[in-house]
């Protein structure tokens, strides 16, 4: 009974979303937006907690020994499964997060600065062996996205760039648009960069184009089978009444059907991701196993 007293109070205080990178990244300017949505559902205001460091883990293990008693929320994307093989950690994700709700998924886009020689995929690659271990390719983080699809893009045309991990998506995002790095696999929006010269897109890493961008192609066309993409949600500290769990489930989803947050996400190339806590936790168990093979496979190391 005291487990249902508490759904139904719930929330009596304001709320906090643990955000595992920089500010302005995908993942957090996501948080963002449907913390706003569920604030004003909820009647409480929520905290965007940004903690970046260790690919992610460092948020992510904050969350895992918070109070589980709704108030405290974790951004979880496609780094979180992806960590799980990469670190030795002293938690285990499917173990120790409940799944709340997906958000949305994303494309990425091959960037690289208009000073790089290579203006096409197949250029790239040529010059990349041509060239070993000369190449700067910036992402998020250890565990990241970015990074994942980078690495899997070199495991699938046996080529070898340097990872330069950075605390966000946005602060790499910079350094690229300097010249400080020379590519990346970027999850944020930039078509804003590439009408405006900053940056030259390849590739998308879709299956299909884009609309927002009709004339890039995927990496696909010339490396078949090549895919992948980002993903974003709510996770919570296991423990958490399911009755709490239930609300910001049924809360969040109802935000990905306002249209106005699904313009918002279209902005980011993003397709919805909704269903019930039980789906998002089946689809965190897939993408652990799937970017764990990638990770063995690939042998790839912490930076």
């Amino acid at each position: 009974m005291s487990l249902i007293a508490k759904a139904q109070t719930y929330p009596a205080r304001p709320m906090r979303i643990v955000v595992g990178f920089a500010a302005g990244g995908t993942g957090d300017v996501l948080a963002r937006l449907i913390s706003q949505w569920l604030s004003d559902r909820l009647g409480q205001p929520i905290i965007i907690d940004n903690r970046p460091g260790g690919g992610g883990n460092i948020g992510t293990e904050a969350v895992v020994h918070a109070p589980p008693d709704g108030y405290t929320l974790l951004q979880v994307g496609t780094s979180h499964t992806v960590n799980t093989t990469l670190f030795k950690l002293d938690f285990d994700l499917i173990r120790d997060i409940a799944p709340v709700a997906g958000i949305a998924r994303t494309h990425l886009v091959m960037l690289v600065h208009p000073s790089f020689p290579a203006k096409t995929v197949p250029e790239f690659i040529v010059y990349a062996k041509a060239n070993p271990g000369k190449i700067n390719m910036a992402s998020a983080g250890s565990g990241s996205s970015p990074r994942l699809a980078g690495e899997l893009f070199k495991l699938m045309t046996s080529i070898d760039m340097v990872h330069v991990p950075y605390r966000g998506g946005a602060p790499a995002m910079s350094d690229l648009i300097a010249g400080q790095v020379q590519v990346m696999f970027s999850n944020l929006p930039a078509v804003e960069y590439i009408k405006a010269g900053k940056l030259h897109a390849l590739a998308v890493t879709t299956t299909a184009r884009l609309d927002e961008l009709p004339d890039v192609p995927t990496i696909g066309e010339f490396v078949p089978g090549y895919e992948a993409s980002a993903w974003y949600g709510l996770g919570a500290p296991k423990g958490t009444a399911a009755g709490i769990i239930d609300r910001l489930n049924k809360e969040t989803n109802a935000a990905l059907a306002d249209p106005a947050i699904k313009a918002r996400l279209a902005d980011f190339g993003g397709t919805i991701l909704a269903g019930s806590p039980a789906d998002f936790g089946r689809f965190i168990a897939a993408e652990t196993e799937k970017w764990g093979k990638v990770v063995k496979f690939a042998g790839l190391k912490p930076d």
